[in-house]
């Protein structure tokens, strides 16, 4: 687990946890809890396979995977957009 510090997430990742099914809660227990990788422009992109067990657009799927991309200060976790995947 990683030490604990805020989560911020940007007008854009907000917009796209709507647009994409997920929420807040989610991308701060994707953070805390899930793998990180590096991304572009020395930022992380976080991912974590959740129990779904719901219906997403027409289909049921059983696990949801969320995978922000990050930009990690000292202070704070900057979420800049965030991905899903259904399984």
């Amino acid at each position: 687990m990683r030490p604990s510090k805020p989560v911020r997430l940007t007008v854009h990742a907000r917009e796209q946890c709507l647009e994409r099914g997920t929420n807040e809660a989610e991308v701060s227990e994707v953070i805390l809890r899930g793998p990180r990788e590096p991304a572009k422009h020395g930022r992380w992109l976080y991912r974590l396979n959740l129990p779904h067990g719901r219906e997403w657009q027409g289909r049921t799927y059983a696990i949801k995977q969320v995978a922000p991309i990050v930009a990690e200060t000292d202070e704070e976790f900057v979420v800049i957009t965030v991905y899903t995947f259904y399984f």
